[in-house]
């Protein structure tokens, strides 16, 4: 018996599949020592140590077109560049999953906060919150598609976002997304304490009768108050009740002091 293995004991040995290999001798990146008479490839010791080395590149994230180039390349300074891309790349993926990590958390929190406290209110401290406007709208007019695609360009992960309407004394209703602290030119929602009504409604008429509700249990409980009304739509909430969308309707009924910042 010879001292070079096959393709299957190859692919056992580097704990890949035929097919993996199989895939990297068609892409150029590695290649057989030999092919006997009955048209079996056969792999030795260089073979090892080459697939070793592509497969330590591949968790690097280094694609098989870069391994392929960097195996036609002398030097040690290319392989540095191309690690040190792959490095860049797997930062870029790691700061991706953090997001989606924050979201999910978001979403899940927002769900079991909204089951504890729906259709009742509640009084909650709030901390001061950044807000980026996007756009204006008649505080009469319903949102629609048309709308949302002529002002896309004013948000990002549309259906990711708390969208606050903001309501005031005139006819107009306007539109903001929460950005990170100091990162926008928008207004500060202010820290305090905030009437809030949590709810859900199938449509707009049912969201305008809970606000006509929510305006008069307010002004009853604590007088004319001063500040506009905020309405948070949460859109991603729908996933646990499909049909439905979801909404937090805000007051503040007693706003901390807060200096050099330009509140609603």
């Amino acid at each position: 018996m010879g001292a070079e293995i096959t393709i299957g004991e190859l692919a056992e040995l580097m704990r890949v599949s035929v097919h993996q290999i199989r895939y990297f001798e068609e892409k150029g990146v590695l290649l057989p020592s030999y092919t006997d008479t009955n048209q079996y490839r056969k792999y030795g010791i260089d073979q090892i140590y080459q697939l070793s080395q592509i497969m330590l590149l591949r968790k690097l994230g280094m694609p098989v077109q870069a391994i392929k180039e960097s195996m036609a390349e002398d030097g040690q300074q290319a392989m540095e560049e191309k690690l040190h891309h792959s490095l860049g790349e797997v930062g870029r993926e790691i700061a991706r999953l953090q997001q989606l990590e924050q979201l999910l958390w978001k979403v899940l929190h927002e769900q079991r906060d909204y089951q504890i406290n729906k259709q009742s209110y509640s009084v909650k401290m709030r901390e001061a919150l950044q807000l980026q406007k996007w756009f204006d709208m008649d505080s009469a007019a319903a949102l629609d598609a048309r709308t949302l695609v002529e002002q896309s360009a004013g948000v990002s992960h549309l259906f990711e976002t708390d969208i606050h309407y903001v309501y005031d004394s005139t006819d107009t209703v306007s539109l903001y997304t929460a950005v990170e602290r100091g990162g926008g030119t928008g207004r500060i929602l202010p820290a305090g304490n905030y009437l809030s009504f949590k709810l859900q409604v199938k449509d707009e008429s049912g969201l305008v009768k809970a606000i006509e509700q929510f305006c008069r249990h307010a002004e009853h409980e604590y007088g004319e108050l001063p500040g506009p009304l905020i309405l948070i739509e949460k859109s991603y909430l729908s996933l646990f009740s499909q049909g439905m969308l979801h909404y937090e309707i805000l007051l503040c009924i007693e706003t901390e002091a807060a200096s050099g910042v330009d509140t609603l």
